[in-house]
């Protein structure tokens, strides 16, 4: 198997997963020129990708998305809410304040009237012009006095359909905790507590090997520590340093946001699942989703290597760290 880390942190993520047969895109967060671009820096063939799997609806997580799932003609995994989240945020509604919806149908009365004192300057039959047929089915409207043959027939020109953003090749469902499988691939989706419609982490299996990605949570609840044992290579957010975060440039409310339970793990939370909960099974630990504001990447680094203390080896428990700015060399089991 493979993991390839094309990129992590709050601008975009994104990573390829690898069996000898199959292969999959978690997360389109950059653009699809990016993507694409990124994939042939590290030797990925993107015309090779099965399908691409959603953690969540975020930005930083889908920004590429729909054009790279059309461009490669693939199918797109969600869950159900966060389809419906991404394509509501891909569509959103207008709306319209009391005062500026008084001012349309004003707007509305005064034109009907310029349109009805028209007509009659012109002589036409009033009430005749206002005939509306009661079928529901009805697709044409004459004036009743007034037959065209088809030669006389204005020719209706249909208007130019603005084209669906959230139009994808095909859709599949999936929910957290019923396992699936494309190609020889078993996937395994777990609930992590963020702030989204319905955010996952995965478990990927293929031939023995077990890899899995677990970012963007607020807290490690036990079902996400029962779904990280016995990984062999593990994507494990570490986002911030506190005091960094405490005395960023962040507006209070959106640090409020972060450190709250559904918001990025802490280095101290990741240290502390390390040295309580972790298992010590992984050859590599990748730590990702680092913020360019609130963390250095050896705070993060250097974290870690404490809480997993005389584990590391040549062999085992090696810490790599994920950057925003460039992919990862693949990693290969």
């Amino acid at each position: 198997m493979r993991m390839t880390v094309l990129a992590s942190g709050s601008k975009g993520n994104s990573t390829v997963i690898s069996s000898s047969r199959t292969r999959v895109l978690v997360d389109a967060g950059l653009s699809c020129r990016e993507l694409l671009k990124r994939m042939a820096i590290v030797g990925e063939d993107p015309a090779t990708l099965d399908a691409i799997l959603i953690t969540h609806e975020h930005i930083d997580h889908v920004a590429g998305l729909a054009v790279l799932a059309r461009r490669l003609n693939i199918p797109v995994f969600f869950t159900e809410p966060t389809h419906r989240a991404w394509v509501r945020m891909l569509t959103p509604r207008t709306t319209m304040s009391y005062a500026k919806w008084l001012d349309h149908v004003q707007r509305e009365k005064e034109a009907r009237a310029a349109s009805v004192a028209a007509q009659e300057e012109a002589g036409i039959d009033i009430a005749a012009s206002a005939f509306r047929s009661d079928d529901p089915n009805a697709t044409l409207e004459l004036p009743v006095e007034e037959e065209l043959g088809d030669s006389e027939a204005p020719k209706a020109i249909a208007p130019k359909e603005k084209a669906n953003p959230a139009h994808l090749p095909a859709v599949e469902y999936f929910q957290a905790g019923t396992h699936f499988c494309i190609g020889d691939l078993d996937i395994t989706p777990f609930t992590i507590p963020h702030d989204a419609a319905d955010p996952c982490g995965f478990v990927f299996e293929a031939e023995g090997i077990r890899m899995a990605l677990a970012t963007d949570l607020g807290y490690m609840p036990p079902n996400v520590k029962l779904a990280l044992k016995r990984i062999d290579v593990l994507l494990l957010e570490s986002n911030h340093d506190l005091e960094m975060l405490r005395d960023g440039p962040y507006p209070w409310s959106v640090k409020q946001r972060v450190l709250s339970r559904v918001g990025h793990l802490s280095n101290d939370a990741t240290a502390e699942f390390l040295q309580k909960d972790y298992d010590g099974a992984s050859a590599y630990i990748v730590l990702g989703h680092l913020s360019e504001s609130n963390n250095a990447p050896e705070l993060a680094r250097i974290s870690a290597e404490q809480a997993i203390a005389g584990r590391m080896t040549l062999l085992g428990n090696r810490i790599i760290l994920a950057q925003q700015a460039a992919p990862l060399e693949s990693i290969y089991l």
